[in-house]
């Protein structure tokens, strides 16, 4: 079997009350074509997953927000759930973190309410997008040209709904980070 994803990481960009299916099941994605994924946080050691509602499992932080480079990886993943965009997009390490990867042109994926870490770091007008059905108005008030599909791609910008559409997404994932770098990734930071 081709591991098409070799020699591509992703960096899972989290802290704790992230949908824990909507890390692991993309991570597993990425390291089943033969890629590698590495979790960015703000904490320093550990972060702890929701399962809905319920504390979820703890996973062990790779590299620490304040040490992590876009340069280092080759594309971002920002899981939902409600806690941990909520708390990464008032975190301006965060924000400057995701934007750099538009700066490089690099695939980026958000999944639920993900997208709220995108619309506080200004990286959504004019992009095609989707998000959880609560945030749909936030992501078009930011400017955003929204569509209610299991998996909207923009030039690089992957989005998804929910975790009922993660088959979708996580083909999506792979798709994207083999294919590279996106030239009009960078039109998003600069609008």
């Amino acid at each position: 079997m081709t591991k098409r994803a070799e020699n591509r990481t992703l960096a899972i960009l989290a802290t704790d009350g992230f949908e824990q299916v909507e890390l692991t099941s993309p991570k597993e994605a990425i390291e089943n074509a033969g890629g590698t994924c590495k979790i960015v946080s703000p904490n320093d050691q550990r972060i702890q997953g929701n399962k809905h509602r319920e504390h979820g499992d703890w996973f062990d932080v790779d590299v620490k927000l304040d040490e992590a480079m876009a340069e280092d990886f080759d594309a971002l993943l920002i899981p939902g759930g409600l806690f941990n965009p909520d708390a990464l997009r008032r975190d301006s390490r965060a924000l400057a973190f995701a934007s750099a990867f538009f700066e490089q042109k690099k695939p980026v994926f958000a999944i639920c309410h993900g997208p709220q870490v995108l619309i506080s770091a200004g990286l959504v007008n004019g992009r095609k997008m989707t998000g959880f059905s609560a945030i749909q108005q936030d992501l078009k008030n930011a400017g955003a040209v929204v569509t209610d599909e299991p998996v909207v791609v923009d030039e690089g910008l992957v989005t998804s709904r929910n975790p009922d559409d993660l088959g979708q997404f996580n083909a999506k994932i792979v798709e994207e980070i083999c294919e590279g770098k996106h030239a009009a990734q960078r039109e998003s930071v600069t609008a």
